[in-house]
C-alpha cells in the first residue's frame, strides 16, 4: 500500500495550528516503516459517504481526509477515516517530506506549507519540558450561585452554566501562570493591575491582529509588534475611556494533549509580555476549544461565548454600548484570510469591525 499525502486543502486555511500534530504523527507513521505497507493514507474524499471515527460527522467529497490502516480479522485492510482537524494526536517525531511518497508530486504552495509545519514540529520538540503535575486539584469553595448565560447562536440559544465554584488555576493538567484563571474551554486574565471596567469595549483579537508571530517558533518571547502604533493607539482608548479587551482562539493548547504546558505557557507568556510592553492593563480570554467539537464549542470564535461571559461576569454588571465599542480582527474572510472567524464573531455580538491594518495605520 503507498503512502499518498495531498495537501491542497491546506490552501484554504492559512493557521498551522490546527494541523501540526496530525500531519506530523502521520509523517512519523510514515518514515517508521521500512516495508512498502503504511499504517498512514491521506487522499480526498472520493464522495461525502465516509464519516468522521472521531467526531462522527461527514467528511465532504473532495475534503482532505487522513486513514488509520489496520489489518483486520480476516487478513484485509481496513481504514478508519478522520478529518485532518481530527486525525488522532501522538507526540511523535516527524521524518523529513522529501521521504514522504507523493511529496515531488505535491503543488508548489503545498510543499512549502509541509515544509513549514515541519520546521514547526522540530522547533517544538526542542522546547518540550515536562513539570510535576502531582499537585492535586483544590476545589473552591466560594458559594455562589449558578448563573445562565444565553448564548446567541445560529441554531437558537445556548445555555452555559457558570459557577465560580468551577474556575480553576489549572487548564486541565496544565498549570497557569499567576492571575491567569481557567473556566471550562477558556483561559482568562480576569483582573490586571489598573484595569477598569467600562460601557465602552475595545476588543481585540491577538495574533496577526496586535502581534505577528510565526509557525517556526515557540515561547513566550516568539512575538513582534504588528504595527509600531499599536501601544500609542492602545493607550489613546484607555484614557478615552475603554476597557481593552483581547479575545483570542488557541487550539493548539487543547490540541497538544502531551505537550499541553509547553501551549499553555507559549500562549500565556506573549500576552503577559505584551502587556508589559505596551503599559497597558487588558483584560484577556483565550478559546482553547477546537473548530470540530461535537456539540460545537461556545467560546471559540466565531461564536460569542468569550463576550458573553465578559459582559455578564467581568465587567461589573454595566451595560455594554454598543454604539461606541468594537472589535477589531484580521479573520475578516477576505481571499488572503486564513477564515471569517472575527468578522463573524463582530456580526454575532453586534459589534462594529475593523481590520487592523486600517485601524492601526
Amino acid at each position: 500500500m503507498q503512502t499518498i499525502i495531498s495537501f491542497n486543502f491546506l490552501t484554504v486555511s492559512r493557521n498551522p495550528n490546527f494541523v501540526v500534530f496530525p500531519i506530523r504523527f502521520a509523517l512519523k507513521m510514515a518514515s517508521k516503516s521500512s516495508s512498502s505497507s503504511s499504517k498512514i493514507v491521506a487522499e480526498y474524499a472520493k464522495s461525502g459517504r465516509s464519516s468522521c471515527k472521531q467526531c462522527s460527522k461527514a467528511i465532504a467529497a473532495s475534503a482532505l481526509r487522513l486513514g488509520l490502516v489496520s489489518r483486520g480479522s480476516g487478513g484485509f485492510d481496513m481504514t478508519k477515516w478522520h478529518h485532518l482537524q481530527c486525525f488522532p494526536l501522538e507526540s511523535e517525531s516527524a521524518g523529513s517530506p522529501e521521504s514522504i511518497k507523493g511529496f515531488s508530486a505535491l503543488k508548489s504552495d503545498d510543499k512549502e506549507e509541509l515544509k513549514r509545519l515541519m520546521e514547526e514540529s522540530k522547533a517544538l520538540d526542542k522546547q518540550v519540558h515536562k513539570r510535576d503535575d502531582n499537585d492535586d486539584n483544590e476545589q473552591d469553595d466560594r458559594n455562589v450561585k449558578k448563573k445562565k448565560l444565553s448564548l446567541s447562536d445560529e441554531k437558537g440559544d445556548l445555555e452555559i452554566a457558570f459557577s465560580a465554584s468551577e474556575i480553576k488555576d489549572k487548564y486541565k493538567d496544565a498549570t497557569l501562570l499567576p492571575k491567569w484563571k481557567a473556566f471550562q474551554t477558556i483561559i482568562f486574565l480576569e483582573r490586571a493591575d489598573g484595569l477598569h471596567d467600562s460601557r465602552k469595549i475595545a476588543a481585540f483579537d491577538f495574533d496577526g491582529c496586535l502581534v505577528n508571530t510565526s509557525v517556526k517558533r515557540i515561547g513566550a518571547d516568539a512575538w513582534s509588534l504588528m504595527y509600531p502604533s499599536i501601544p500609542e493607539k492602545l493607550q489613546e482608548l484607555y484614557n478615552d475611556g475603554y476597557k481593552l479587551v483581547i479575545f483570542t482562539n488557541e487550539s493548539n493548547i487543547e490540541r497538544w494533549k502531551k505537550k499541553r504546558q509547553v501551549a499553555v505557557d507559549s500562549k500565556i507568556g506573549r500576552l503577559d509580555n505584551f502587556i508589559k510592553q505596551v503599559k497597558i492593563p487588558m483584560q484577556v480570554f483565550i478559546a482553547c476549544g477546537l473548530s470540530s467539537g461535537k456539540p460545537e464549542d461556545p467560546f471559540r470564535k466565531p461564536k460569542p461565548g468569550m463576550w458573553h461571559i465578559m459582559e455578564k461576569q467581568f465587567n461589573s454588571g454595566l451595560q455594554i454600548d454598543m454604539d461606541n465599542s468594537f472589535y477589531v480582527g484580521d479573520a475578516a474572510g477576505r481571499p488572503k484570510d486564513h477564515s471569517d472567524a472575527d468578522i463573524k464573531f463582530a456580526e454575532a455580538i453586534g459589534l462594529k469591525f475593523h481590520v487592523p491594518e486600517k485601524f492601526f495605520t
